[in-house]
Parts: C-alpha cells; structure tokens; sequence
C-alpha cells in the first residue's frame, strides 16, 4: 500500500481541484466592445480622425499653396475662363485692338464676378511676362491650396465610407492630372495626392482638364510620397500600385472593396523603386489589345470604375 501512495505522490499535475482557472475561463470577456473601440475598425478610425481634427492640426501638417500663376495669349485666356480656371486678375492692355477674343473674355470675367479688370500699358504687360507674346491679355490665376493627405481619408470617414483615392507618383503632365481628378471625381473617389517635387501641380492647364470637377476633389502634396503611403498603410488602407508586370491581375484584385489608394506611375518609367516597394498589390490592367502602357488618366480611370463597381 505504501509503494502505491508512493507511485501516485510522484504524479505529475494538480491534484486537487483547478484553483477557479477553468471557472474564470468560462465567465468570457463581457460584451462586445463598441465598433468605435474595436481596433482596425473602419468607424475607430473615423472617431479618430474627428479627434483629431477637433484638437486642430498642428503647424506645418496643411498642404501648402502653389506660386501663382499667368495665362498669356488672348485664346488661352479665353479658354482658361471657359474651363472655369480660377481667377483673380484679369490684365487687359490700354488701347487693345477689341476683336470678338478680347470681348468675350471681358465677358465672361465679368458674368463669373469676383475677378478684378486692370487696365495696363503693353511695356507694363511685358514686364510681367518676362517679354512673351501676351496679345494684350494677361490672366492672373491665384496660388492653388493643397490638403494634406490625411485630410481625405479623414473626408472619407465622416461620410462613413472607405477612402478611394488616387496618388500619382512622377506624373509630370498637368492635364494628366487634371484627367485623373476628373475621373477620381466621376466614380466618387475622395482626392488625389501628388508630391512636393517632380510632379505636376495644379495649373491652369490642370484646371481646364479637369473639366470644373478640381473645384469639389481635393488635391494634396505630399512632401515624400512613400512615407504618405505608409501612414495610410499604419490607418488601415491597402496600397494598390498599377505596374505592367505586376502580380496580380485587376480582376482579381479584392481589395479595391475595401479601403484604397490607387498608385499610378509615369507613363514612360512606371512607379519607382521605393514607392513600388512600399506597395501591398502591384496589379496589371489585362490589355488584349497589346498595348505596351496607359497614360495615367486612362489607367486611373479603368481602376476606380473597378472600385466603384465592387462598391456599388
């Protein structure tokens, strides 16, 4: 009998009861937390955005402005105020020769309201444009202001939608850019980012491109593009990079439900190595046809028609 309590003393494990462990395991974790307390959950980084936005942006975090800018030429002018270019001053030479051009363009700056007329001598009009032929019409067209990029995924969640925005990465072209607004702004995409250097800005050409829509689609500079689409990233939207010998075909591509930021290179050299490198898809757009690329307006505009279908 002793040999046996001997044998049992040596057995391993409790031997008396569980010390409440498997009590306390079957009591649970109390109730679901709220979504707004669910980490990665689309409406916490929509309560975090509002937070942040009522403790207000610190110094240096807004986008910044562009330099201002002059149309020279009385078609361009013309036409600038057509597209519905912004506009601060329009410059017309004393003594101008009055043809139908320079008609319509006192015109429609007066019909649109809130651009000054100045009447200027032509030596006046040269200086300005450094000697270029300006046909005694000159358009001033004010500095354009720039989000930041957090400011549309922050737009994004106070709608209660997922971001779908589009970042153009060594697109120098502004009517490139003012193509992708128009399409971003089309299948209800929430901005564009564009960095600081090497890249086209919103000009007057860029304006008229984008057709009127770069008055409601926000543009933001990003002062380093990759370091833009980590933060992204860190919030929770997945990096899509357009890139002819991707992975992954756009069919396929599931993530372009959900929250997005769409990458699109240079026609010429595509995305670059750091900012194809911090991407999570490289996706290809199939072309049976056999072109070789797309410009970007194309190939953005053929990737949110995709985002908004799965949306839809």
């Amino acid at each position: 009998m002793a040999a046996n309590n001997r044998r049992m003393s040596g057995k391993k494990g409790a031997q008396v009861g569980s010390g409440g462990k498997r009590r306390r395991g079957l009591e649970g974790k109390g109730p679901t937390p709220p979504a707004e307390m669910r980490k990665g959950h689309a409406k916490q980084r929509a309560a975090q955005a509002k937070a942040r936005r009522a403790q207000g942006r610190p110094q240096g975090r807004t986008g910044g402005k562009s330099s201002s800018e002059l149309v020279v030429g009385r078609n361009p002018v013309v036409e600038a105020l057509r597209g519905g270019v912004p506009a601060s001053t329009l410059y017309v030479q004393q003594f101008i020769d009055n043809d139908e051009r320079v008609r319509e363009a006192l015109q429609l700056a007066a019909e649109r309201g809130g651009i000054n007329l100045m009447e200027a001598p032509r030596p006046e009009l040269d200086r300005m444009t450094n000697g270029l032929n300006h046909q005694g019409l000159v358009l001033q067209v004010p500095p354009y202001e720039y989000a930041h990029p957090e400011d549309l995924t922050d737009a994004a969640y106070d709608e209660d939608e997922d971001p779908l925005i589009v970042a153009l990465d060594g697109v120098t072209d502004p009517r490139n850019l003012g193509a992708v607004v128009r399409s971003v702004s089309a299948f209800g995409g929430h901005g564009v980012v564009v960095p600081e250097r090497r890249a086209a800005g919103m000009t007057a050409g860029a304006w008229k491109t984008s057709a009127g829509t770069a008055a409601r689609t926000p543009v933001a500079r990003a002062t380093n593009l990759t370091r833009a689409l980590e933060a992204y990233k860190k919030a929770g939207v997945t990096v899509v990079g357009l890139a002819a010998d991707g992975d992954v075909e756009l069919g396929e591509l599931d993530a372009l439900g959900g929250p997005v930021v769409i990458v699109v290179g240079s026609e010429g050299k595509g995305l670059s190595r750091l900012v194809g490198e911090t991407c999570d898809f490289r996706v290809r757009i199939p072309m049976p046809g056999g072109a070789e690329s797309l410009n970007a307006g194309v190939a953005a505009g053929i990737v949110l028609y995709e985002a908004a279908r799965r949306r839809a």
